[in-house]
């Protein structure tokens, strides 16, 4: 047997292992990395995530990723150079990362690579009918593994997308085996550039289970916090919170079929973008809006399209713990208007609360799908987790890159 694949074999028999889970969204903030210790797997799986930072990205490399990000023309050749590029760069920085926190490589068992999303084009999105839903990671997982000498799983979202999937959210499988507590209805709500909510009923029936994107999360809010305060982002909604909302624009950036489309959909920048803001100004003749007006109502526009995609799972007489994570849940003004709109059978949270920090959740759920790729099984969630063909009891994702 090759001694790599014995080597992967023996990691598959322990009874915990090591895992660090990378992320980078679409927001492109940096890198999330997680040093995570899995035990069990499937509903068995048990979590301890020993350390976790993420590194900003410099505004370099945030511009050449934007080169070539949600964007139909691009430098071919720019995207071909990226990818190895981010490759080495992120197994860089996961070196950097061990050093700081004492863990020698040989500590670990292995890397979850996540990949910079660079499109994403589900069938209801690209309106090609010869054509598969799919959606492009880059960072090369080959290039992650030579960097780091251990053994690294990227490219999760493909076999989703091979097997009918659209890719996204992937959130369920981890949300699922790590958070359902039987006897509480649980939303795990994720507010990235994009938001998604996972539903986890109290009797954790997986044929119930599901993950579904919402909308815009910061993507909108970030753009215009960049071109108005030359800043990241929106800092505790400071310039949302001086400006009023404009109920026409706002009418008017709801106007889209993908709110009112089936549970689970996804969605991305590709349409959410400054683009489609403007041509909603155009069409409610409000170009003039002041920045304030403008980040008050796109604020608004955020959290009524994630509140009224999470009404339709409430039942009369029930109630429901929201658990949230991601970017969104550090803005004060987006937060107070999702207490706001939503009823009083839901209370509020973040994920810190049930023993994983918001902000490292989704590097965390990335390493526990490594897991389930390594030492996991098969564990059927219906026909709701992003459209899978009918009879698939679930996928085996992540593709396996050898150190050498």
């Amino acid at each position: 047997m090759n001694q790599q694949i014995q080597q992967l074999y023996q990691i598959a028999q322990k009874p915990e292992r090591r895992i660090v889970g990378l992320m980078s969204g679409t927001s492109l903030d940096g890198l999330d990395v997680a040093l995570c210790r899995i035990a069990g797997s499937g509903p068995d799986t048990q979590v301890v995530i020993e350390h976790f930072t993420t590194i900003p990205y410099t505004d370099d490399l945030k511009a050449r990723i934007r080169a070539v990000f949600a964007k139909r023309q691009i430098d071919f050749e720019h995207l071909c150079l990226l990818n190895p590029y981010l490759g080495r760069l992120h197994g860089q920085l996961v070196r950097d990362c061990l050093r700081s926190w004492g863990v020698p490589p040989t500590e670990v068992d292995l890397v979850a690579s996540h990949g910079q999303t660079v499109f994403h084009a589900p069938k209801t999105q690209h309106g090609h009918p010869d054509y598969p839903n799919a959606t492009l990671q880059i960072g090369d997982g080959d290039h992650v593994a030579a960097e780091t000498g251990i053994i690294t799983l990227s490219d999760f979202r493909q076999k989703h997308v091979a097997h009918g999937g659209e890719g996204a959210p992937l959130a369920v499988y981890g949300d699922y085996f790590v958070f359902s507590q039987p006897g509480e209805n649980r939303l795990l709500l994720n507010m990235g550039g994009i938001a998604n909510f996972t539903y986890l009923p109290a009797d954790a029936d997986p044929n119930v289970v599901f993950t579904t994107d919402t909308g815009p999360g910061n993507t909108l809010l970030d753009a215009y916090a960049r071109q108005f305060l030359n800043q990241p982002y929106d800092a505790d909604g400071q310039l949302a919170t001086q400006g009023q909302i404009n109920q026409a624009l706002l009418n008017a950036l709801k106007q889209n079929p993908f709110f009112a489309a089936p549970f689970p959909k996804t969605t991305g920048p590709e349409v959410f973008n400054k683009a489609y803001v403007e041509a909603a100004q155009t069409g409610s003749g409000t170009q003039d809006l002041p920045p304030a007006d403008l980040m008050a109502t796109l604020t608004r526009f955020s959290t009524e399209t994630i509140a009224e995609a999470i009404s339709r799972v409430l039942q009369p007489g029930q109630a429901y713990a929201v658990y949230m994570s991601g970017g969104g849940m550090h803005n004060p003004v987006l937060t107070a208007h999702l207490r706001q709109l939503l009823p009083q059978s839901c209370t509020f949270g973040q994920t810190d609360a049930l023993g994983i920090a918001g902000d490292a959740k989704e590097a965390m759920l990335f390493a526990v799908l490594a897991n389930e790729a390594v030492a996991g099984g098969h564990t059927h969630f219906g026909n709701r987790t992003g459209n899978l063909r009918s009879g698939i009891p679930g996928v085996t994702m992540g593709k396996v890159s050898f150190p050498t």
